[in-house]
């Protein structure tokens, strides 16, 4: 581990959410309990109804917009090879763009189904966004989109290369912004300040295959930062960079994002087929994990393990005491969440890509295929509406679309802004008022 300068300070004032409720917005993850609970989304036509806009970006990417309670950020990459990465910051109203921001991609490569375009997740505050590309180009810019600082990670570190690129999204805390490049030789994770550029430190990353992102995961007084990648699960020290346990009880989990719940605890979901044999075991990998302190050193282990559920790209979802995972193949399996006991499982429209989103007492599963389920948070499976947002004229992307592969527009990401809900695909955006 290489260690840039003095160590930072801690926390000296508080963040602007991203929502009413939570800064961290590139997964939805656990009980946001947001102040409109109130809403009821089992109408039919109700998002039609109150679909305010809808919005074409200038390129296409896979990463969630994030909110800072008064603009919206969105990134994208365009070019037959995404040579040029841009930034739009929106007004929430209308969807039209404040300003943009465009720069040279450092790591050009061929735009195609088949690897990530412009996939990790910015972070936003009350000085504006820093938004980070999978061809190493990472940026700082103020809410008036003038640039703060930039780093290029390739030319620092070396070439980036990864299968099917990166995806892992950034993580942040009021100090530092938390980049993980898990690429197949040296992968590294770093501390930056958000405010100077400057790197705080540098340690190794897992060396195995992942396009998950790190999470800040309360433990005590204090945080870990928590990588999941195929065969392991590892927390960090976010001061100082220094490993602080490692648990390899697990398999298949590459892409879905530890969701922390509270007293050191996070959900954990994990597939089968991406890259590992033990493909058997998958279930037992999805499940409730704890971070203890024995005798001066911290463990992981799980708390429980399901019997059935598994994951696919979504994260799993915690909210009114239950664990909720969609598999690969549209199946919905509801846990308690303090048993891991199952509660009901059912099949729904499609799988999810996106991490589903509990509001009161409803769930969204954001379908890859561009439809949002709601479901009753209760005790029994209830389907209380399915909702479409774009229509079929308006399925067209652009930017090596993934209709030919995936059957049509990709629903990425669905989030809570204020009182809005916004959708993002590859190529458009859309609002959906909270009414």
């Amino acid at each position: 581990m290489k260690i840039y300068g003095a160590l930072l300070v801690p926390l000296t004032f508080p963040l602007v959410a991203a929502s009413d409720d939570t800064w961290s917005s590139f997964q939805n993850g656990g009980n946001l309990n947001p102040k409109i609970v109130g809403v009821d989304f089992s109408a039919e036509g109700c998002f039609e109804r109150n679909h305010q806009w809808s919005t074409r970006l200038m390129g296409y990417g896979q990463s969630s917009p994030v909110y800072d309670g008064k603009l919206l950020y969105v990134t994208s990459v365009k070019g037959k090879s995404k040579e040029n990465c841009i930034i739009q910051a929106k007004r929430i109203e209308d969807g039209t763009d404040i300003w943009h921001y465009q720069l040279k991609n450092s790591s050009p490569e061929t735009n195609s189904n088949y690897v990530s375009r412009a996939a990790p997740t910015p972070v936003c505050d009350q000085r504006g966004v820093i938004a980070f590309f999978e061809g190493g180009n990472l940026v700082a810019l103020n809410r008036d989109g003038k640039v703060r600082w930039e780093l290029d990670l390739v030319k620092k570190f070396g070439p980036i290369q990864a299968r099917h690129g990166l995806a892992s999204s950034l993580e942040q805390d009021g100090v530092n912004v938390y980049v993980w490049v898990e690429r197949q030789q040296s992968p590294y994770l770093l501390a930056i300040n958000k405010e100077t550029g400057e790197i705080g430190w540098k340690t190794d990353g897992l060396g195995v295959t992942s396009w998950s992102s790190p999470r800040r995961v309360p433990v005590g007084k204090s945080h870990h930062l928590v990588l999941s990648g195929i065969g392991k699960i590892a927390g960090y020290d976010p001061k100082s960079g220094k490993q602080l346990w490692l648990f390899d009880k697990i398999s298949g989990n590459s892409t879905p994002t530890p969701v922390p719940i509270g007293n050191g605890r996070f959900l954990i979901g994990a597939s089968s087929g991406r890259g590992e044999s033990t493909t058997g075991k998958a279930a037992q990998s999805n499940g409730l994990v704890q971070i203890r302190s024995k005798d001066g050193k911290y463990q992981a282990e799980f708390v429980w393990q399901a019997k059935q559920a598994t994951s696919s790209f979504g994260s799993p979802l915690a909210h009114g005491g239950q664990a909720y995972f969609v598999n690969r193949s549209g199946v919905l399996f509801c846990l308690d969440l303090k048993t891991g006991e199952e509660v009901y499982t059912a099949r729904i429209k499609s799988s999810v890509w996106a991490t589903p989103l509990g509001i009161g007492n409803q769930v969204l599963l954001f379908g890859k295929d561009a439809t949002t389920t709601v479901v009753d948070a209760g005790q029994s499976f209830k389907k209380l509406a399915v909702h479409t947002i774009w229509k079929k004229d308006q399925a067209t992307e652009s930017e090596g679309s993934a209709a030919p592969s995936f059957g049509g527009p990709v629903l990425y990401s669905g989030i809570l802004a204020g009182k809005s809900l916004i959708f993002r695909r590859g190529d458009q955006m859309a609002c959906v008022r909270c009414k």
